[in-house]
């Protein structure tokens, strides 16, 4: 295949300045002084630079010895914790910035939305910020005037297309500036987290268009601390931290270690050494599977989820198990509990498993996890495990099709249940 981009050995430094501590506050006459004092050595040594004290410079090395090759075509998220590395790669990437060293070689043109207005200028308009965009793409006037159509109405700015970009909103700014960097054509699209300023729906859209765009052979990166966004739109990810590559992998792999390496977004297991539990009852595992019972960590809003539980009994017991589960969101809102007790008065040891499926329809969209019980009617815990999986629900996993009636995202409540309603002639007038 085509290698888009290769990049050998990169790395960026920085250096950060530090004011020097001292035991007492400065006041306003001592930083006069000092400004003095520097302005004098200054004249006395004109030719000396403006040399920093090493005690109050670092270094700080944003990216180290990055290697990695992007196909053409290839949907890459870039993913890590604030302050890994992400932005200053892309900036690099972009040619915004200059890498300390090691080599960049890319194969096409490269349109960047990295932040708000970038590649904006402030006092232009927005059509003829479309124009400038397109000249620094390297496309002719009667290539960007072929496109201009679409990018307005896929932006839904064409009120404003004649007032000056600076005194757009940042969901304005975000919107014309994506539709710019997807419509004229660039080889190789680079999308930051400026997504998150836009609403739901036009994110949903924004997906969609990228989704359209690498299918037409373009390479796509795109930086998120959204995982759901990732897993439902790229093929890879980078993982980055410290400045670092942790992992280059596909995207379960990435986004698990992301999470924390031994446990993946929807299964977590136990041997018998580790395992939670007591002399009884030890937990095995707790999987998040589809309806056809195959490993998943993201649903859409109509699809059936099953909690499966695998937990040892270590001798023979002769009292009932009460297997419990609780759900919940993001914020730590308990959604649901729910709890079965199995159909055996005496239990032989050995290995069990038990499952529960929560039907589509149900969940609002968002991020859950998932507390587990197992104990006796008369309330002796034997295991308890905090949330030890988690799955997400959305309906951004369809990208061309809008579910309830055009409405995307989470809606207000706990739950999203999709119900049955009728509507008839009470009476006539």
């Amino acid at each position: 295949m085509t290698v888009a981009i290769k990049v050998e050995n990169l790395s960026k430094k920085y250096i950060i300045r530090h004011e020097k501590k001292s035991g007492n506050y400065e006041t306003f006459s001592d930083t006069l002084i000092q400004g003095g004092k520097n302005i004098a050595n200054k004249i006395r040594h004109p030719f000396s630079g403006s040399r920093l004290d090493p005690q109050t410079q670092e270094e700080f090395w944003a990216l180290k010895d990055i290697n990695f090759e992007i196909n053409q075509g290839d949907k890459v998220g870039i993913i890590g914790r604030n302050g890994a590395g992400k932005s200053t790669l892309l900036k690099v990437l972009s040619r915004i910035t200059e890498p300390t060293s090691g080599k960049i070689h890319i194969n096409g043109r490269v349109a960047s939305l990295l932040e708000v207005g970038t590649g904006f200028h402030p006092e232009l308009t927005g059509r003829e910020n479309i124009y400038l965009n397109g000249a620094i793409l390297g496309m002719s006037r009667r290539e960007i005037k072929a496109k201009f159509d679409e990018i307005v109405a896929f932006s839904e700015v064409d009120k404003f297309l004649d007032t000056p970009v600076k005194r757009y909103s940042s969901g304005m700014y975000v919107r014309l500036a994506f539709s710019v960097a997807a419509h004229l054509e660039p080889e190789i699209l680079v999308v930051d987290e400026v997504l998150a300023v836009g609403d739901a729906q036009f994110q949903k859209k924004c997906l969609g268009k990228m989704d359209d765009v690498s299918k037409e052979g373009r390479t796509i990166l795109f930086v998120s601390h959204n995982m759901l966004a990732i897993k439902s739109f790229c093929n890879r990810a980078i993982l980055l931290g410290d400045g670092l590559v942790k992992i280059d992998a596909n995207v379960n792999q990435s986004i698990s270690a992301y999470f924390g390496g031994s446990q993946k977004l929807n299964c977590f297991e136990w041997t018998m050494d580790n395992a939670l539990g007591d002399d009884i009852i030890k937990l095995k595992a707790v999987k998040i599977l589809d309806s056809e019972y195959s490993s998943k960590s993201i649903f859409n809003l109509d699809e059936d989820i099953i909690i499966r539980i695998l937990y040892w009994v270590l001798i023979d017991y002769d009292e009932l198990l009460n297997i419990q589960v609780r759900v919940f969101n993001s914020e730590q809102s308990l959604v649901f509990m729910s709890a079965d007790v199995n159909d055996f008065m005496k239990i032989a040891s050995n290995c069990y498993s038990s499952s529960c499926k929560i039907p589509g329809n149900l969940m609002n969209n968002g991020k859950y996890s998932i507390d587990v019980y197992v104990t006796t009617p008369m309330r002796v815990i034997h295991v308890y495990s905090e949330q030890p999986v988690s799955f997400d629900v959305s309906d951004m996993l369809c990208l061309k099709k809008d579910n309830r009636t055009g409405y995307v995202g989470a809606i207000p409540g706990v739950v999203r249940p999709l119900l049955v309603w009728e509507h008839d002639l009470y009476e006539e007038l």
